[in-house]
């Protein structure tokens, strides 16, 4: 596992999501060495540095917490904060569920607790968003996985760009939300939102995913099904202190599904960052910073 590491003193272990990198933390990591933590960021399975192994049965929930805890071990941490982000947040709130022992809390970034389905969540998203959903197209074909790869630049510039939610325009009509299609996003002709790469930025993930592909991390997805069948009978209530921490532009996650997690967190905060939409900590770093800092500093002290 290639892992980012800087500063001494209690560990923060920084989960990236999807389609990002160690690197996405490059605004984090030296704010929270020089707050007296030590923060360390791996390339998660399948992403940069890291290794790819090639199945999809390589990318369970329990192998990706697996890899955290293994790497804990070999840095000789039994207790660490954990930080997550997007795909990264889902593999920390699994975590509270499957390791807590292995946790001295956790931030939750942009996805809040969503409680296991009473159905496989593939056969709601398929009736409930229909196939060009992303996450169902993920399941169906490698079409992705390919035009992902034909042009990785593109496929990033696309994605990490800051979206503007207009809630003051009144509207004639009520339109149903269209469910998120990365393809149909590759599509456009000029990607909408701000970009929020530089061109060196967007250089350092085009370049790690050009050598690495998306297979791996989109097989990440193509377990939802496993992940869901093989929680059953997990109890559904997190006890390790939590921060969540929302933006108000995210188009990813609602404001209801934000609400509906509190009763199974028992010890949360929630903190919402204006103006922010899901990339929070390239979109707003130092805005998220100091409500991370915040929260540590009262609960998991340098």
């Amino acid at each position: 596992m290639a892992v980012h590491s800087v500063g001494d003193g209690p560990p923060v272990i920084l989960i990236h999501g999807f389609p990002e990198l160690a690197f996405s933390w490059r605004h984090q990591l030296p704010d929270l060495a020089g707050a007296g933590y030590r923060a360390i960021a791996p390339d998660m399975r399948g992403y940069g540095g890291t290794d790819k192994p090639p199945d999809v049965s390589d990318y369970t929930v329990q192998k990706l917490i697996g890899d955290v805890i293994g790497m804990m071990d070999t840095l000789c941490i039994e207790r660490a904060l954990i930080i997550g982000h997007d795909w990264g947040a889902l593999v920390g709130w699994q975590m509270t569920l499957l390791a807590p022992e292995r946790m001295a809390g956790y931030i939750a970034l942009n996805i809040p607790f969503i409680k296991r389905p009473p159905i496989n969540p593939i056969t709601y998203m398929r009736w409930k968003l229909g196939k060009d959903f992303y996450i169902v197209n993920f399941q169906d074909s490698y079409e992705a996985d390919r035009r992902f790869a034909a042009n990785p630049r593109r496929f990033i510039d696309v994605m990490m760009r800051k979206r503007r939610i207009d809630r003051g325009r009144p509207r004639r009509r009520k339109k149903k939300p269209q469910p998120i299609s990365l393809l149909r996003m590759l599509e456009t002709g000029k990607p909408p939102g701000q970009a929020l790469l530089n061109d060196t930025e967007l250089d350092y993930y085009a370049n790690a995913f050009s050598a690495g592909g998306f297979t791996g991390p989109i097989n990440w997805y193509r377990n939802f099904r496993h992940n869901w069948k093989s929680t059953k009978g997990v109890r559904q209530q997190v006890t390790v202190p939590t921060l969540f921490i929302g933006a108000s532009d995210d188009i990813v996650v609602s404001r209801k599904q934000i609400e509906a997690m509190k009763p199974n967190v028992d010890d949360l905060e929630v903190h919402i960052i204006e103006d922010c939409g899901h990339w929070t900590q390239q979109e707003k770093p130092a805005e998220l910073n100091a409500a991370m800092l915040e929260w540590m500093t009262r609960r998991y002290p340098p």
